[in-house]
């Protein structure tokens, strides 16, 4: 069986479109990266709910099936306030509180939920490739990316999956073209378009070098005051996090746990899906045993 579409409420009373896999007590909340969706998580969503977790693979807001607000409000601060609203509700289905695994963006929101808006709402935190301060260089080439053709858009499918391979040459293109259909919108100009809203590009914390500094300075607070378990996987390859990066976010977050996976850029998951889910998969495994009793 596929997964369960559901909807849950964000901040401004936006709506979120999340796929549910699997069933169990400890639910694990997917977080995808700016420009992206939840059928990025896929494969290591079905292979995390085979562990015997709920997992939810959340569209965050203004990407995907999920509702772009008239505020226009993406913000990192709005990304986290969506994601305390969505850990409340699926902390109520389940009584518990639940894991996430937050990717670039969605780390972003990890860190600010836990250390800033509500202390305390999550059990665990895996981050993907993202730290408190990142590679600038790294996000205007990403930013550059998703900027490139947000008015014209793309004839077909198949001129988009061409864009992402000059953007990604080292990955081979796929020649299924199924998967990357669910990040495009056909609009009425008979277009096909990215499934983002193009507000998302506006926000100044994401472009303006000032503003930047200001979010990574909050950002580094945030992560300082996480007291919960913490998993940070990197890409060997990153465009945007360096192991200068990782070792100010140690000293930030000793306690936290960190995999550096062979072979993998800032898309870590979609470089190396089974190394990335089996290093999820053995740090969930870890949790429960911490928490079962001697």
């Amino acid at each position: 069986m596929g997964p369960k579409r559901v909807e849950f409420q964000g901040a401004e009373k936006n709506g979120l479109i999340a796929d549910r896999y699997g069933a169990g007590e400890q639910p694990v909340i997917m977080l995808h990266g700016g420009g992206q969706t939840r059928h990025s998580w896929d494969a290591a969503s079905k292979r995390i709910a085979d562990l015997g977790h709920p997992v939810y693979s959340l569209d965050q807001r203004g990407h995907g099936e999920s509702g772009w607000v008239a505020s226009g409000n993406y913000a990192f601060d709005d990304f986290a306030r969506d994601l305390v609203a969505v850990t409340r509700q699926v902390g109520a289905l389940h009584r518990q509180k639940p894991v996430v695994v937050g990717a670039s963006l969605g780390g972003f929101a990890g860190m600010l939920a836990e250390g800033r808006e509500n202390p305390g709402g999550l059990a665990a935190l895996v981050l993907v490739d993202i730290t408190p301060r990142i590679d600038m260089d790294g996000v205007s080439k990403i930013l550059g990316f998703m900027g490139d053709r947000v008015d014209v858009g793309f004839d077909t499918v198949e001129e988009a999956a061409d864009a992402i391979a000059r953007y990604l040459p080292n990955r081979a293109r796929p020649k299924d073209l199924s998967g990357l259909s669910k990040n495009l919108r056909l609009h009425e100009d008979g277009r096909y378009r990215w499934h983002w809203d193009p507000a998302f590009l506006k926000t100044d914390r994401h472009s303006n070098p000032d503003q930047a500094a200001a979010a990574q300075d909050e950002m580094s607070v945030a992560a300082g005051n996480l007291k919960l378990p913490v998993l940070l996987i990197r890409g060997r390859n990153s465009e945007l996090v360096s192991m200068d990066h990782v070792k100010e976010f140690q000293a930030l977050v000793p306690h936290a746990r960190f995999t550096d996976i062979h072979d993998a850029g800032h898309m870590v998951a979609g470089d190396k899906n089974d190394v990335f889910a089996g290093a999820v998969e053995d740090f969930l495994i870890a949790l429960k045993a911490d928490a079962e009793p001697a």
